[in-house]
């Protein structure tokens, strides 16, 4: 049952989520996409490790390590590194409208691993946001060269290893012996391990010259507002109400991404943006409206 605190927070996540597609726009072209990454988790990591020592979570290293290295994997190493590499062919408001597909995979994901119900509501919604993103991507203003497709189609990898994270952190939100994993240690640890994972690359991907000042105070946000505080309040959303309810956050990500996009780099939002954001919206809709009519499992 999602109370107004959850939905407010839920909010809140959107509005940090649409920022990080601006914050990539800006750091990327400067230092790259596999260093934008590796400084989005390393910064996230060394802050949320710093906030768990300080609430005093125990993070139970050796007992939880699977878990962490899992949620690292999905929700932190690929989907950061796809975004970032995408930020360089798309707009703000694209990376973030494909972003939203991630309730859609949620939804097939608990069908094939969770053995929930594909309803013809469920089904309907899974086909509309096809529909939606093809429309998107297909009759928008940027010409469809290899580098347009490859960057929709990192976007859509990307969504769906954010939905199999969430249903990870619900199915894994006890160790084998039957330890709880505290939320905030979960988001600590993929943070942690997702830097130890990324650290063997900094040698390979060191800017030539020292980043501006611009640069260096959009990854900072991009990892301690993007990534630390929303993994901080996301995962123990996602251990409360449920994954396919805690996804829905994508939902309002892209209504975010359009404004920041606007608002601080003169993103037009064109017609095709706007019809496939509303296709793809309408289509969180049935699939989120169906999943709360059906009491999610718990594990």
């Amino acid at each position: 049952m999602m109370t107004p605190a959850d939905v407010l927070k839920l909010i809140f996540l959107a509005a940090l989520w649409g920022c990080s597609f601006i914050f990539l726009r800006i750091s990327v072209p400067e230092i790259g996409p596999l260093m934008t990454a590796l400084l989005r988790v390393s910064l996230a990591g060394i802050a949320m490790l710093a906030y768990a020592r300080l609430i005093r979570v125990p993070m139970h290293w050796r007992r939880n390590l699977r878990p962490y290295f899992m949620v690292a994997v999905f929700a932190a190493v690929i989907p950061f590194s796809c975004f970032s590499y995408a930020s360089q062919y798309l707009p703000a408001a694209y990376s973030a409208v494909l972003n939203s597909t991630s309730p859609l995979f949620g939804a097939l994901f608990s069908v094939l691993w969770l053995a929930e119900r594909l309803s013809v509501q469920k089904l309907t919604g899974l086909a509309l946001g096809i529909g939606g993103v093809a429309v998107l991507v297909g009759a928008g203003a940027l010409a469809l060269d290899m580098h347009v497709l490859l960057a929709a189609a990192a976007c859509l990898f990307a969504a769906a290893c954010y939905a199999a994270s969430s249903i990870i952190v619900r199915a894994t939100g006890h160790s084998l012996d039957g330890h709880h994993i505290h939320p905030i240690a979960m988001a600590t640890g993929s943070m942690v391990l997702g830097a130890l994972v990324m650290s063997p690359l900094l040698p390979f991907v060191l800017p030539p010259v020292w980043p501006s000042t611009r640069t260096i105070l959009s990854v900072t946000c991009l990892a301690l507002l993007s990534s630390g505080v929303a993994q901080a309040l996301f995962i123990p959303l996602i251990v409360r109400i449920g994954p396919t309810r805690a996804m829905s956050v994508a939902f309002l990500i892209p209504l975010f991404s359009m404004l920041w996009g606007y608002l601080f780099l003169g993103e037009p939002v064109g017609m095709a943006t706007l019809a496939g954001a509303v296709i793809v919206l309408m289509a969180m809709g049935l699939v989120l409206s169906a999943s709360e009519s059906t009491p999610e499992k718990t594990h």
